[in-house]
Parts: structure tokens; sequence; C-alpha cells
């Protein structure tokens, strides 16, 4: 799995135009791409600030997202909008998600070079703390036994 929450800050009076291509991807997403588990956008509560979640079966999944034509196309779209974004690696507690935990993955040995670059810029994190409580419900579990 590879869960994304992209923390967006949008160039002044240029939100609709932002939630217009949003909508566009958003549909396009759902519509073609099996590897999608979640993915959404919504308003902050600090103006022109924007969230994004992204959840993919795993990284691969990501990587063909982040180059599939619908989002390749949106990209002078969304750079005309974007002032910043910060991408952040998260993942899903164990029993209080559907999704499953974030990890790396090896780009395919055929890879296309867009997929090389994305891999390069934006590779999956997994926090070093993550790990101990991944396990803990499973081990909580079986000790109920």
């Amino acid at each position: 799995m590879a869960t994304i929450l992209a923390h967006i800050v949008i160039v002044e009076g240029r939100q609709a135009d932002f939630e217009t291509v949003a909508a566009k991807l958003f549909e396009a997403s759902h519509a073609t791409e099996p590897a999608l588990r979640a993915y959404g956008y919504w308003r902050a509560q600090e103006e022109r600030h924007y969230y994004t979640l992204l959840a993919f079966d795993d990284y691969l999944g990501f990587l063909t997202h982040q180059t599939s034509n619908h989002h390749e196309g949106a990209s002078k779209q969304l750079g005309e909008c974007i002032e910043s974004i910060s991408l952040e690696w998260v993942d899903p507690i164990d029993g209080a998600s559907k999704l499953v935990a974030t990890n790396p993955q090896d780009v395919a040995a055929d890879a296309s070079p867009l997929e090389v670059q994305y891999a390069a810029r934006m590779p999956a994190r997994v926090a070093g703390w993550w790990g101990p409580l991944r396990s803990r419900r499973s081990r909580d579990r079986s000790s109920e036994g």
C-alpha cells in the first residue's frame, strides 16, 4: 500500500480553477485506475489551503497514477494554481482504517523513464516509529486467547 496526504496551498484567486482541475482528476482517476483505493480533495480551514488523500494498492499504483495521461495532462494547469505542495506519507492504523500499511517498492524493470523520474522524486517513506505500532494490535489479539 502507498498512502499520501498532500498539503496544498493555492495561488491567491486560483481556488476555483484548482477545484475544477481536481474534480476532473478525481473522476478520471476513479474511472481508470484499478490500484486506486482512496482519492479525494478537501478544503482546509485556512484560506487557500487544501488536502488530498491518495491511497493505492502499492507504490507502483501510485506511480501509475502520477504518470497517467490524465495526471500528466493536468500538470500544467495544476502548476499554475499551486503555490506550494508538501507530500506526507502516512500509515493507516490497523483496526482503525480499511487501508493497509504504506511500504516502499522498487520500480519494475520495464518502468518508463517518467516512472523512474517520479520514483526518484517521490520515494515512499516509512517512519521508523510505525513498525512497533503496526504489529501491536496483532500481539494484543494473540494474547487474548
